[in-house]
């Protein structure tokens, strides 16, 4: 019983009640926001490569900086938050304070392989423009995300019959 009131207590503080009161983000925004998402994604990933190459000729042929490096990974995490935040919707009634938390600790986590990379002797400015670029698709697909998928609240007693308690009161 001890597990139960520390789980409960668990789920409380990470806003997971599975009783939401709002509406699911409808397909055709989550279907906008993901392509806004991966769009904004590339462009501000291709942007942060070229800015750095034009800075720090360098890193002009780092792996990392090929497009076809960073726009197949980015595709793929930007999905994974797509997929992600209709399942958040329905599991909080808070679902935009869980998924901004959900998104800074996988900011965090992904940035591993990129300290990684530094540790096994990548240059700095390079791994740094990789943390800038997964911190750049976190602020860019959460937005997207939020703002044209969001939730909505339910209108009161749309679609629901009438209790016993409402019907008395109302008398």
């Amino acid at each position: 019983m001890a597990e139960q009131g520390a789980l409960g207590r668990s789920l409380r503080m990470l806003k997971i009640d599975f009783e939401p009161e709002h509406r699911q983000p409808s397909v055709r925004r989550l279907v906008a926001a993901t392509v806004v998402a991966i769009c904004g994604s590339l462009t501000a990933d291709a942007l942060l490569v070229a800015i750095d190459e034009a800075i720090f000729p360098s890193t002009r042929h780092y792996v990392h900086f090929e497009f076809s490096d960073y726009g197949k990974l980015t595709g793929i995490g930007v999905l994974v938050a797509c997929i992600a935040w209709p399942i958040v919707a329905r599991i909080s009634s808070s679902p935009r304070w869980l998924f901004f938390r959900l998104a800074i600790l996988v900011t965090l986590v992904l940035w591993t392989p990129d300290l990684y990379l530094f540790y096994r002797g990548q240059p700095l400015r390079a791994v740094a423009v990789l943390m800038l670029m997964h911190l750049a698709i976190a602020i860019i697909t959460y937005n997207a995300l939020v703002h044209i998928s969001r939730v909505v609240a339910k209108r009161p007693d749309a679609g629901s019959r009438p209790t016993l308690s409402h019907v008395l009161l109302k008398s």
